[in-house]
């Protein structure tokens, strides 16, 4: 499954900008919660196609679910970074699950909790049999993080599928905008032959919401859950 949406992503709407405008984007008819939990054994049945969004705390997280679902508030947004502490699942269209993940390197928690919060990540992402790809978000007015940098070399070392999401793109004008992705793939490219998935968005200006839902129901649909479900 993993060689499946990698081969996708080679493909995708990075080399392919105007992708979006020649397909039609997936309508969004009903986002809904479903639960939130602390364990991976607590999440739903793995019956259903799943895409999970994490990133370092304050990166604009929920308000990029929410604008991608077109819900003001399905995702609850903060002032106060590292809010969220759990995995929380969102149905969508009652066909698949868009996942919340709790934000890393949030440093205004205890160390014991912050080793909860890694454990319960990188098992979930490990060993949930849906999980079909993880959206690692940054922000995109940052020079490259050693923590997001250590974090796709993880995913790419247990080969996890996963795309690179850039967040608040509205906040730079776009010299410094290029300039700062140009530095974060010469960066992954001193480790990696090609880059995975590469998106522009941003929650206020309402940027990359085509792409990235194209690229969603582009990989949902060419994925059965027949694929990763036991049989009883």
């Amino acid at each position: 499954m993993n060689n499946i949406v990698h081969n996708l992503g080679s493909n995708g709407p990075e080399k392919c900008p105007n992708f979006a405008s020649i397909l039609r984007t997936m309508k969004i008819t009903s986002a809904d919660f479903v639960k939130s939990s602390a364990i991976i054994e607590e999440c739903p049945k793995p019956t259903k196609n799943e895409f999970a969004f994490i990133g370092r705390s304050n990166v604009g997280k929920s308000s990029l679910i929410n604008m991608l679902v077109q819900r003001k508030d399905l995702a609850k947004t903060s002032g106060r970074p590292g809010k969220t502490q759990l995995i929380n699942h969102f149905e969508i269209n009652e066909d698949w699950y868009l996942v919340d993940l709790p934000g890393y390197g949030y440093a205004k928690t205890s160390k014991k909790n912050r080793a909860v919060f890694q454990r319960m990540i990188t098992t979930y992402i490990k060993e949930r049999p849906n999980l079909i790809n993880t959206f690692v978000l940054v922000d995109c007015r940052h020079d490259p993080q050693k923590i997001d940098l250590e974090f796709m070399e993880w995913c790419g070392m247990e080969g996890i599928p996963f795309s690179i999401v850039f967040t608040k793109i509205d906040k730079l004008g776009s010299s410094s905008l290029m300039k700062q992705i140009a530095q974060y793939k010469k960066k992954l490219l001193l480790q990696w032959e090609a880059l995975p998935p590469v998106f522009m968005t941003s929650a206020e200006g309402r940027t990359g919401r085509e792409e990235l839902l194209l690229y969603i129901d582009t990989v949902h649909q060419s994925i059965s859950p027949s694929m990763y479900i036991k049989d009883k």
